[in-house]
């Protein structure tokens, strides 16, 4: 099977039913195909500081698995989202240690969250594309962009009315509490500023 390339577009709270749940839009390099995959709040996390490059205090699952693999000289070659069953998607990480393959199934959630520590590409096939992908028009990407959330401190209090001192002090609190979700909005509004 042919691999499609594909690349994180996005990450957002979910507005399925389930709480605690986040979107992870991925979407074809070459193409306007988007494959939206929900996963969870601590997926979401994982994925949100690698990609912020936010250093926790203490390393996360994700980040034991590297330090693992490098222990035993295996290199994550590429992440592939390579099934979806009933609705729900299927991920294999291809790893190699020069002289063997192994491919090892995951979610894709964690797939993806190594992936992006390992800076491998991603691929899918054809076939989960094809009935899971959606083309967004332009009026529903505005329309993203515009809903952008915005983070509340306290009732009636919003990050962009924080100065960049008082910012930074918010940062380190919600590090130091492993607030990573909270580190990453605050972080983003300081580099709005930069």
């Amino acid at each position: 099977m042919n691999k499609i390339k594909i690349e994180i577009l996005g990450l957002s709270s979910s507005q399925s039913q389930t709480t605690g749940s986040f979107a992870l839009v991925l979407g074809e390099v070459e193409g306007e195909r988007r494959l939206p995959i929900i996963i969870g709040m601590f997926e979401a996390q994982a994925i949100a500081l690698e990609i912020e490059k936010i250093t926790p205090n203490r390393p996360m699952t994700h980040d034991l698995f590297k330090s693992f693999a490098h222990g035993f000289d295996f290199e994550v070659q590429e992440i592939i989202i390579s099934d979806l069953k009933e609705g729900v998607f299927f991920a294999k990480i291809v790893c190699s240690n020069g002289i063997k393959d192994v491919e090892i199934d995951a979610r894709p959630s964690d797939a993806i969250a190594i992936g992006i520590r390992f800076e491998v590409p991603f691929y899918t096939y054809e076939k989960v594309l094809s009935e899971a992908g959606i083309i967004l028009t332009d009026d529903e990407e505005v329309l993203e962009e515009e809903n952008e959330p915005v983070v509340v401190e306290k009732e009636g209090e919003r990050l962009q009315d924080f100065s960049v001192d008082k910012l930074n002090e918010m940062l380190d609190e919600a590090l130091n509490a492993e607030d990573y979700e909270k580190a990453a909005k605050i972080r983003d509004e300081i580099n709005k500023r930069s």
